[in-house]
């Protein structure tokens, strides 16, 4: 099979943290499938062919690129981030199970990007330096209880937690609630970073106790990241703390 399917991540939003493996495949490619925003970010060459959707379309939009790399083509899938967290590199790979046998021959790799956990880390300090777990709070794919139950698992374990998805329109009571389960089995002093559009021009970062914090702190473009019992501050005059946790832990199990 001649055509080729490269999934791209074009990481947080900032043009410095596209990696260059990440360029040279949109270099290479023709056609171009992706939600409206990401698309946007590239900037195509004439040859070069937009397939734009909607957000929440992602399996749809597999599809419809496989089928033009099955029929040759030299296609490009894009995801902001990393397409391998809670992007489109699953919902390729689920396509290619589920489709047709000669899918599965296609020439097919994912390139890596800077995923917006990572990117809102950077900002804070280090707040990922210990045990940590990334958790969509989208109830689109699977049900609220199951969610629940694992941020409470999570904070019992000590895990430092990223929160993709945190609030939208149809769901905009369920970051609150996902407080509320977690003032459960913190303290409130927990740190909470609130990373909205980290690297870009509109950047704003803010960090406050679990006790404190709020749903009306976020949004789409926010990333959470829920420190552990072990997370400290190191508080700098005239400036934004820095957040990290140790390498090291004394927790019992």
């Amino acid at each position: 099979m001649s055509g080729r399917l490269t999934v791209v991540g074009l990481g947080p939003g900032n043009l410095a943290q596209i990696t260059p493996e990440a360029l040279d495949a949109v270099r290479e490619a023709e056609d171009f499938f992706g939600y409206i925003p990401y698309l946007d970010r590239l900037s195509l060459q004439p040859h070069q062919r937009r397939h734009a959707s909607d957000n929440r379309e992602e399996l749809s939009r597999a599809e419809a690129a496989l089928t033009l790399v099955a029929a040759g083509g030299k296609v490009c899938v894009v995801s902001g981030g990393d397409p391998g967290v809670f992007a489109m590199a699953a919902a390729v790979c689920e396509a290619i199970e589920n489709g047709p046998p000669a899918w599965r021959e296609i020439d097919f790799r994912v390139v890596p990007g800077v995923t917006a956990m990572l990117a809102v880390a950077a900002k804070a300090g280090a707040p990922l330096g210990h045990d940590f777990c990334a958790i969509s709070l989208s109830d689109n794919l699977k049900p609220w209880s199951l969610i629940e139950k694992r941020l409470a698992l999570a904070a019992e374990a000590g895990f430092v937690m990223a929160f993709y998805n945190p609030i939208s329109k149809a769901r905009p009571h369920q970051l609150a609630t996902a407080f509320d389960v977690l003032r459960a089995h913190l303290p409130g002093s927990v740190p909470v970073i609130f990373g909205r559009a980290a690297g870009r021009a509109d950047e704003r970062m803010r960090v406050v106790p679990l006790s404190e914090a709020s749903s009306d702190m976020a949004d789409m473009a926010t990333c959470i990241i829920v420190g552990s019992v072990e997370t400290r501050l190191i508080e700098r005059e005239g400036q934004q703390p820095m957040v990290y946790s140790p390498r090291s832990s004394k927790r019992e199990s």
